[in-house]
């Protein structure tokens, strides 16, 4: 009966059109009032816990981040960069494009971000170099896609919170296939653009670019080699960003007026704001499923008729991939990951490698309609329909579909940067319980998790 009333809020709350946070709120209190102790004590000291983890400051500060970039001049000097290395390269401008996507994107961690401040500049260059409409849109609307999987990524962030794996192990295993999306993207516009028109190389542009473009370039160096030399955790590494941008936006490239901090702020504010509520009404509710022993069950259920890790593999990525037409990344990885994330562990899928077929996946997401955001962020800033962005997207889809399949059935692109220790670490003991022998609860997934 109890289960039954649960079905009935949760369609109830959908049909009303219900923000997420509302949705997993009264999920979750529901849960804990009807279906466990009976009062909400849990529920709260779960979300107090869940907010107590420091990790979580990564988020705001990568957020933060990447809008003071935006409103400054470092994704400008990243493009003029690219363009002087790759004028005389077949479709040198568009490679100049895709590589300014994949350094900003190691630096602001998003995508939407990404596409605004590399796509609002880029388009109309591309456009005026008489490159296709079609061609331009598709290639930066999927360039945009690139801040999600290569590091450091804030989806990644949240993955590692709620399946209980370490965020830096998780950003070195989004090096490989960063790596294969951006080689892919660079043959496309190779293949696409070879008899455009070339710039003849200029030793002096370079010079000139680098050394206008250099602090730009140097930030993604910095965070990320100071993330994997363990010189700092994640966290420190998000505060080392906002610090950094801050300090050569305003100071060296003067370039940031400080009247523009106070509405960089809200902006963040707001981006923000519902997303920690729903990342903590989420870790309640995991560990309330995980205490009920739900992803243990569902592990048995499903090992009952897929007894190969290959049949499981094909099955989430289709399941993945239609949950990408419909549910914005964070949801998803907030609902599905800690319900899937056991079960791949069971086919002796490693967390970590799962955690990047998780967000490739719903990286894919980010470019299919009804609800890919990037879709509506390149109708917005290209002024262009929203059915021609769509067409123009379809055959980086399949390429990005391709990727997709390379990285799902050979692990090594993603954990070859990690030590045999780092990918053993990461494998549970069980199927993804944290329930002890004797039934008592031996903690959450969070309880696993060590930021390094």
């Amino acid at each position: 009966m109890e289960i039954l009333g649960l079905v009935v809020l949760l369609v109830l709350l959908v049909l009303l059109g219900q923000p997420l946070f509302v949705i997993m709120g009264s999920v979750t209190a529901y849960c804990f009032m009807f279906l466990g102790e009976g009062t909400f004590s849990g529920m709260i000291e779960d979300m107090y816990y869940a907010a107590d983890k420091e990790i979580l400051l990564a988020i705001p500060l990568f957020i933060l981040a990447g809008n003071i970039m935006t409103y400054g001049s470092i994704a400008q000097r990243l493009i003029n960069m690219g363009k002087a290395y790759t004028a005389a390269i077949p479709s040198g401008l568009a490679i100049s494009g895709v590589f300014a996507c994949a350094i900003f994107a190691a630096i602001s961690g998003s995508s939407p971000v990404t596409l605004i401040a590399i796509g609002g500049i880029m388009y109309p260059a591309l456009r005026k170099a008489n490159y296709p409409k079609s061609f331009s849109m598709g290639l930066l609307a999927s360039g945009g896609t690139l801040g999600i999987i290569i590091p450091p990524s804030i989806p990644m962030i949240i993955y590692a919170i709620m399946v209980g794996v370490s965020v830096t192990d998780l950003f070195k295993a989004g090096i490989g296939p960063g790596i294969l999306l951006v080689t892919l993207l660079i043959i496309y516009s190779m293949y696409k653009g070879w008899n455009m028109p070339r710039e003849k190389f200029s030793v002096k542009e370079v010079l000139v670019s680098t050394r206008k473009g250099i602090l730009a370039l140097l930030m993604p160096i910095i965070i990320l080699g100071g993330i994997y030399s363990g010189f700092f955790t994640a966290t420190e590494s998000a505060a080392v960003a906002v610090v950094y941008a801050l300090l050569v936006e305003l100071a060296i490239h003067r370039e940031l007026k400080f009247g523009k901090l106070p509405t960089i702020f809200v902006e963040s504010a707001e981006m923000l704001g519902s997303l920690l509520l729903i990342l903590l009404l989420a870790v309640s509710l995991n560990k309330f499923l995980t205490i009920e022993q739900v992803p243990q069950n569902m592990v048995e259920w499903m090992t009952g008729f897929i007894s190969s890790p290959i049949t499981f593999i094909i099955g989430v990525n289709i399941l993945l991939l239609i949950v990408g037409f419909f549910m914005d990344i964070m949801s998803a990885i907030l609902v599905l990951a800690p319900l899937l994330a056991p079960m791949a562990a069971s086919y002796g899928i490693n967390p970590i490698h799962f955690g990047i077929i998780m967000i490739v996946n719903l990286e894919i997401g980010y470019i299919t309609p009804p609800v890919g955001i990037n879709l509506f962020v390149a109708q917005g800033i290209f002024k262009e329909s929203l059915a021609d962005v769509i067409k123009s997207v379809i055959p980086i889809i399949g390429i990005f579909l391709v990727a997709l399949m390379l990285i799902s059935f050979i692990p090594q692109i993603a954990l070859f940067p990690l030590s045999e220790d780092a990918i053993e670490s990461a494998l549970p003991e069980d199927t993804g319980t944290d329930v002890e022998k004797d039934g008592d609860p031996g903690g959450s997934f969070l309880d696993k998790f060590e930021e390094d």
